[in-house]
Order: C-alpha cells, then sequence, then structure tokens
C-alpha cells in the first residue's frame, strides 16, 4: 500500500491475488521451471500485505521509513514479482522476462536488481535470520519500519529459524512479523509425513512469541491481524496462515506434485479458464 489504506485498496484485494495467481502461472509456464502450488497458496497473503498493510512508496523503493518484506521462501519468487507489479513497483510487461538470460527477475529474489525486493533469498532458513537482523537494526536506529517475513511450513524444519527466534524474543522485538504459509506440502510430500511441525503453535510460543492463527484465504481475517501487530508490545509476533497448496485451481489444490511442477500448455489453459470463471 502507499502511507494510507483506502477503502478502493480494500476491494480490490480478490480481483488483485486473482490476477497475481495468473501472472504466476504464466511465468512459470513461460521459464518452463518454478514452484506453482507455492506460489498459489501465498498469493492472498503477498497481496494484503503490500496493497493492505505495508507502508511503501512504489516510486521511491528505497525510502528510508518503508517497511520492510522479506520473502524467504524464495522459490516463489513469482507470485512475489507479480504482486510487486500489482503495487505498482514493476511493469506488468516486466513478467514475460522471469528467468530469461538478463532478466532482472531471477528464480530467486535478487535485491539489487528487482525494486521492492529487500533480501536475496533462496537457501531455506535464512530468512527470518535476516529479518530478526532488520528489526534489531530498526531498533538501533529508534527508526519507525516493521519487518515482515513470510516462510513456508516445510522450511521450519531448518534449524536455524528457531536460533533466530530465540535471538528475536530475546530483544523483544515487537516490529517483527513472521508469517508461516502453513500449506501442508513440501518438497516431495505433506509436511506432516516428513517431519512433524505440529504443534507448530506452542512451539513459537514456547520460544517467547506471540501466536495467531488465521485462515490464509480471509482478506479481511489477514488484514485485520497484520494490521493490529505487535499483538503484545514486547513480544514478535507469529501468525500462522492456514492455507492451500496450489489454491484456486482445482486440479493443483493440495496436491505434492504441484510444489515442483510446470503446466502443460493444456494444464495452463485450464488454470487460467478457472481463475478467469472465478473473477466474474
Amino acid at each position: 500500500m502507499r502511507e494510507t489504506t483506502t477503502t478502493e485498496d480494500l476491494q480490490r484485494l480478490p480481483l488483485a491475488a486473482r490476477r497475481v495467481r495468473m501472472r504466476a502461472l504464466r511465468m512459470v509456464h513461460h521459464a518452463r521451471i518454478g514452484h506453482p502450488g507455492g506460489d498459489l497458496s501465498a498469493a492472498d497473503i503477498l497481496v494484503v500485505l503490500y496493497l493492505g498493510v505495508l507502508r511503501l512508496r512504489p516510486s521511491e523503493p528505497s525510502w528510508p521509513d518503508r517497511d520492510r518484506f522479506v520473502l524467504s521462501k524464495g522459490h516463489c519468487s513469482a507470485a512475489l514479482y507479480a504482486t510487486l507489479a500489482e503495487a505498482g513497483f514493476l511493469e506488468e510487461k516486466v513478467l514475460g522476462t522471469f528467468m530469461d538470460p538478463l532478466s532482472i527477475l531471477n528464480g530467486h529474489p535478487d535485491r539489487k536488481k528487482a525494486p521492492g525486493v529487500e533480501a536475496n533469498t533462496g537457501p531455506l532458513g535464512h530468512g527470518l535470520p535476516l529479518a530478526t537482523g532488520m528489526a534489531l537494526a530498526a531498533r538501533m536506529l529508534k527508526a519507525p519500519w516493521r519487518t515482515f517475513v513470510l516462510t513456508g511450513d516445510g522450511e521450519l524444519q531448518e534449524g536455524s529459524n528457531w536460533e533466530a527466534g530465540l535471538c528475536a524474543a530475546q530483544y523483544g522485538l515487537d516490529n517483527l512479523v513472521l508469517i508461516v504459509d502453513r500449506n501442508g506440502i513440501q518438497q516431495g510430500d505433506f509436511v506432516e509425513k516428513i517431519i512433524r511441525m505440529d504443534p507448530m503453535a506452542d512451539k513459537w510460543r514456547a520460544f517467547g512469541w506471540q501466536v495467531a492463527e488465521v485462515n490464509g484465504h480471509d482478506y479481511g481475517e489477514l488484514r485485520r491481524v497484520l494490521s493490529s501487530t505487535p499483538l503484545v508490545p514486547g513480544k514478535p509476533t507469529c501468525i500462522i496462515a492456514n492455507t492451500v497448496k496450489g489454491c484456486g485451481v482445482s486440479f493443483m489444490e493440495n496436491n505434492p506434485k504441484w510444489h515442483h511442477h510446470v503446466p502443460t500448455n493444456k494444464e495452463l489453459a485450464l488454470a487460467l479458464a478457472e481463475l478467469e470463471g472465478a473473477e466474474r
């Protein structure tokens, strides 16, 4: 969003999220590589953040007082780039260059290439430590900006997340918000079959965080909780957003195949038709 959120901003969220899904699918299809399931599960979260929560100036990407956002699940860059275009950081035509040689839109976000990208991400488990450092820097500088970070749920199997979690609680970083895209699927299978993460909320509470669980596809609920942070002064916030992998496309939903799979021409046409029908 810009420095204030208008009623028009909020009304456009569902349509914006559908456009993000459609663009992300086209981008993955164009590049012949990507992670469409996670792109689709995170689309609503990203749209709410960029159009309804974050304090940003798209015409001034380096505005010092901007809120920071880190996409820790950097493999879902297509959804991030599509959202940045929706928010005014990128021209829509640039999305058609996704992963092309010399494109500014790498397979994983690069802060030196794409405006609006705050951190290079890709190796899982690095985003929350980076965001913790950003939040601590804001505290030391007495700066007003907040830091938001989006992780996958399977990504939390990386121990570096929990080291950062301890650090954030130790310093009382209530300007830090972790959002977990809890879609239940990671590379290869369902998360709980690989390494069980539940009870996830209890784990974060034990690490000293304030926790809220939300429907990650409910725009009103997402915006209400994200706009209410910190939930408790003196504590970092963890928001567990329960989502559906591949949300919006029936044959992709809740299917581990679509964590890392490229749609064929026919599958892309079917997916876009579903999304276009939902938009009316």
